[in-house]
């Protein structure tokens, strides 16, 4: 019997990728996004998905999306890749931009977890998308890298919550060659394509444990940077603003 996914953010990017690649596992995807257009060519291109336009700061157009979902069964995983992300210092950026983001990418994550919970069979799986810019505060990161660091811990909390009845996973990519970091200008070490990012994706969440990070060139110094104490770590991390 063929997987059932809801995959949130499946317009572009990632979430495209994602769709694609599960389709081709035989897969019956569910395609969620803001934009209906963008979901309806990628389901013409995919030979017919189950397409569900709604936005995840709209918990009414969840719930909307989540009834036409549970109508047709149970889901065996639910993803969600929605985010924004403007870069800049944090003392620059716009307050009604920094609360755009923190409303995608933090509370939508919650918005998205409360809707998609309930439609999980037993055992299924729900995956939220970190970052390893929520790893540590960097210079540039702003608000973004503090809405990750938000998405990681909300993750965390879940998994205690939930398991072992929902498999709950944490997916932190790295730098993701998308619309959101065509926005850098700024060298991204370890830049990776999207339809890579998904294999890692699917790889990763077949597979048993919590995180699953790449590229693993950047991720694990990263990860090593954490660990640090403070006062070692912002004094690595202040050198970056210079």
């Amino acid at each position: 019997m063929s997987e059932r996914i809801w995959i949130m953010g499946a317009s572009d990017g990632i979430g495209a990728a994602l769709a694609r690649l599960w389709a081709a596992r035989g897969a019956d995807v569910i395609l969620s996004a803001r934009s209906a257009d963008k979901l309806a060519d990628l389901a013409q291109d995919l030979g017919g998905a189950e397409m569900q336009p709604c936005d995840v700061t709209d918990r009414e157009s969840l719930a909307k999306a989540a009834r036409q979902i549970s109508a047709s069964g149970k889901l065996d995983r639910a993803i969600t890749l929605a985010a924004l992300y403007d870069p800049g210092k944090v003392m620059e950026l716009e307050a009604d931009v920094a609360a755009r983001i923190v409303a995608v990418n933090l509370t939508g994550s919650f918005n998205f977890a409360r809707a998609a919970v309930p439609l999980l069979r037993q055992g299924g799986q729900l995956a939220l998308t970190g970052s390893v810019a929520g790893y540590v505060g960097l210079p540039q990161g702003q608000i973004y890298s503090a809405t990750k660091a938000g998405v990681i811990n909300l993750a965390e909390s879940l998994r205690a919550e939930l398991a072992p009845e929902v498999d709950v996973r944490l997916i932190s990519p790295g730098f993701v060659d998308t619309r959101l970091t065509q926005k850098n200008d700024f060298d991204m070490p370890a830049l990776i394509q999207p339809e890579d990012a998904a294999a890692a994706i699917v790889k990763g969440l077949d597979k048993g444990g919590f995180e699953l990070h790449f590229p693993r060139r950047l991720t694990l110094p990263l990860k090593f940077l954490r660990a640090l104490p403070y006062g070692l770590a912002l004094r690595l991390t202040r050198r970056l603003v210079r």
